[in-house]
């Protein structure tokens, strides 16, 4: 006899979803190829390189390579041709197990720019597992007494293969007792069974022997056989029979130990001992589940003695056999099956392709960083994850297939401003409670050169004393670079130009490392007052970027010149001046003038006169303006007055310390027809009005704010034209000394006025200016008429 085991309706609809899934994924933009299990080593898969539009050329290059998230071994890539093929044994059951579909999910990734494909081998499966029974031979114990058409349970064979290579046909050997009852559903209804056709006869046939065949659809065909051994029992001729052939339960996955399953109970038409049921799993049950369920052999009870978990089995099928204690036990037989629900009990898990990265601050947008995988053991809702990012930060997540994800810079990065990141990726399923995992990935942001050094400010302005040692430290210029290690490092210079007839480089110079600026030589305010160049920091940075400073060093002048005397009228022996005064004048009248220049400036060049203690000044007609150098009668003159007398003046300046210069004066007395016509200047007394005087001073008052109000103007000015005016060289020289007299208390003072040039390489030479506070000596006052330079 012939039957056919057949799936049923939902069985074929859920078949035919998972072939539409198929042709939906073939269409959605990833490669699909097939292989067939046990393939031998080198078979041909596909041409992958071509298909993803690679060149051959550019495989090694960009480190083309293959990763798979099952055994990365099966398949491998001859970068030469760019040919899929297999490199080792495929076993289908072994990888997939009884699944409809089995693929071989690859990762194909390039470099240079980094890119990742999705590739989906499908291993078709072959017939090279015949069916298998759970026993070689199967044991039954049937009484003489049972009716016609009874039904004995068998255990169906299984096969590891599937689609039609695992449908499986059964044959029963030739016999006159039994045939062979395969229902439509078995496999959820009630299993693989003989049925009586003919009264059994103990002592006709106490033992019976069949053969039970199961064939499965593959080509060519495989077959498995079990023996079945029938030992016909005598007397008790009720068997217990269930409520139900078959129990459907549902459990909840990681239930506590001792809960319920079922009560699958039995009843026995029989009367005492034959009538009274024992309860145990069928001998075929496997030990798997004998060790998760436990039945109670009085009551039938199923209970639960382990670990009960979805993700290692969804389902649990107990065959249940209740017999009874007759001499001749018969049994009923059951089916529990148990659906396992799936909780939500396993976290996401999280692989990063690398944790700890280093990303150049001028990457680019949309530049994939790392990638990503996410997973979930469970199913359903519960399996579903998505996946998230720390906010706040100038990265993104994009999901490129399934639960691949790829991190993406989604700005640009300023190393400056924030030197690193720690992102944390956060996977979350949709379970209830959620559960989730998290992973940090570092990334530390290189460094380029995009910041030059800068200075705290555009100008300095330095002070320097005339006549310094060679080589001494005047200043220090200081830049600071926002960048790191090389591109922060700075170096200084001068910019170099000419200074007059000299190169810069010979008055200053500045230390690469440090930024000290040293004046290579003693300066001279009355040959250079200023000097103004520029240092220029550069780092270490490919291309270097630089900035400049400006240094303004004003050279201060010190007291390093003696007055020198002008000398003027007859001059005698020595260097010495000779005056003839008649006896006939009067007190105040001018004998002569002491002329004398200062080369330095300011206080440095504020001269005074005086008579030396050693010309007798106590007994002598005669005195000195103190900041004129006029020489006047203090009274009439008489005989008693030597007629020579020597007259030494002391010129002083007013520096610290102070310098000083003499002069002698002879002064012979004649009578007043042999004194000389008086000169071109006209003298005139001490006698002038008070008012006069006051007129003066007010004058002076007024002048000398002028020339202050002159020297702020001035140096605006100058600071104004420095800033707007282009840089200019020129020749730098000392212009020639003037005379610059001023009235001191109605006498008149001359100092020397030098125009010289600043050598700053940018303007017009400027002036000194002097400002002198006045002094109002007592005696007399000249009205002499003198230009002012």
């Amino acid at each position: 006899m012939l039957y056919m085991s057949g799936y049923d309706l939902k069985s074929r609809q859920l078949l035919l979803f998972m072939i539409i899934l198929a042709a939906w994924e073939a269409g959605s933009g990833q490669l699909h190829y097939s292989v067939p299990e046990e393939a031998k080593h080198g078979t041909f898969v596909g041409r992958i390189a071509q298909d993803l539009g690679l060149e051959l050329a550019e495989l090694v290059p960009r480190l083309f390579r293959v990763a798979s998230k099952e055994r990365g071994d099966l398949l491998e890539v001859n970068l030469q041709n760019g040919i899929l093929f297999v490199n080792s044994r495929i076993d289908r059951e072994e990888l997939c197990g009884r699944s409809a579909e089995c693929s071989i999910h690859l990762e194909v990734i390039v470099d240079r720019p980094l890119r990742v494909f999705h590739v989906e081998v499908e291993v078709k499966d072959i017939n090279d597992n015949p069916p298998v029974f759970p026993a070689t031979q199967k044991n039954l114990f049937i009484a003489e007494s049972r009716l016609l058409d009874s039904r004995f349970p068998l255990e169906g064979a299984s096969d590891a293969d599937v689609g039609a290579n695992a449908l499986l046909t059964y044959r029963l050997s030739p016999n006159e007792y039994f045939s062979l009852d395969i229902p439509p559903n078995h496999e959820h209804v009630k299993p693989l069974g003989l049925v009586l056709r003919k009264p059994l006869d103990r002592e006709e046939a106490p033992e019976i022997y069949l053969l039970l065949t199961a064939t499965d659809g593959g080509k060519p065909e495989l077959t498995g056989t079990v023996q079945i051994l029938i030992m016909v029992l005598d007397a008790n001729d009720n068997a217990p029979v269930f409520d139900r052939t078959l129990y459907t339960v549902k459990l909840a996955e990681n239930v506590s130990f001792g809960t319920l399953v079922v009560n699958a109970t039995a009843s026995d038409l029989d009367e005492g001992v034959n009538g009274d049921i024992t309860y145990s799993f069928s001998s075929d049950v496997s030990p798997d589940i004998k060790s998760k369920f436990h039945i109670d052999g009085v009551s039938g009870e199923i209970t639960v003695i382990g670990l009960i978990d979805f993700e290692e089995s969804k389902t649990y099928k107990i065959r249940v056999e209740a017999v009874d204690r007759g001499a001749l036990p018969l049994a009923g037989h059951c089916t529990v099956l148990v659906e396992v629900v799936d909780v939500n009990d396993n976290a996401p898990e999280l692989t990063v392709s690398s944790q700890s990265l280093l990303v150049s601050e001028d990457t680019q947008p949309d530049t994939v960083i790392t990638l990503i995988r996410v997973f979930d053991r469970d199913s359903g809702t519960n399996g579903q994850v998505t996946c998230s990012l720390s906010p706040h930060v100038p990265f993104k997540l994009v999901s490129t297939f399934k639960n691949y994800y790829s991190l993406v810079l989604d700005s640009t990065l300023d190393r400056e401003s924030t030197p690193g990141y720690a992102l944390i990726v956060t996977a979350r399923d949709g379970g209830s409670p959620p559960l989730s995992a998290s992973a940090t990935v570092s990334v530390e942001v290189a460094d380029v050169n995009d910041n030059a050094p800068v200075f705290a400010q555009p100008e300095h302005t330095v002070f320097v004393k005339e006549n310094n040692p060679p080589g001494s430290h005047i200043f220090t210029v200081c830049a600071r670079d926002a960048d790191a290690q090389e591109n922060a490092l700075v170096s200084y210079s001068l910019v170099e130009r000419r200074v007059g007839e000299r190169a810069l480089s010979s008055y200053v110079s500045v230390h690469a490392e440090s930024g000290k600026v040293f004046a290579l030589q003693p300066l001279d305010h009355e040959e250079l007052e200023l000097l103004q160049f520029q240092v220029s920091a550069r780092d270490s940075g490919v291309p270097a970027l630089g900035s400049n400073v400006t240094l303004q060093v004003f050279v201060l002048d010190e007291n390093d010149n003696a007055p020198a005397l002008l000398l003027s009228g007859a001059v005698g022996i020595n260097s010495e001046v000779s005056e003839l005064v008649p006896m006939s004048v009067g007190v105040g009248h001018i004998v002569t003038k002491v002329r004398a220049v200062d080369a330095d400036s300011g206080y440095n060049a504020w001269l005074s006169y005086e008579l030396s203690s050693g010309t007798g000044s106590a007994r002598t007609p005669f005195r000195v303006g103190l900041y004129t150098g006029e020489i006047s009668t203090t009274r009439a003159l008489d005989e008693t007055d030597a007629p020579r007398q020597r007259l030494l003046v002391l010129v002083r300046d007013h520096g610290e310390p102070p310098l000083t210069a003499t002069a002698t004066v002879l002064v012979s007395l004649v009578e007043s027809g042999q004194a000389p016509k008086a000169s071109s200047r006209t003298y005139v007394s001490i006698s002038g009005s008070e008012k006069a005087i006051v007129d003066v001073n007010v004058y002076l008052i007024i002048a000398i704010c002028a020339v202050s109000s002159l020297l702020v103007l001035t140096l605006v000015f100058y600071i104004a034209l420095r800033c707007s005016a282009p840089g200019t060289e020129g020749v730098c020289a000392t212009g020639k000394p003037t005379l610059v007299c001023s009235s001191m208390a109605g006498t008149w003072s001359c100092l020397q006025e030098r125009r010289q040039r600043v050598c700053s390489g940018e303007g017009p030479p400027k002036n000194d200016l002097m400002v002198f506070s006045p002094s109002l000596p007592q005696g007399p006052t000249s009205t002499d008429t003198v230009s002012i330079k």
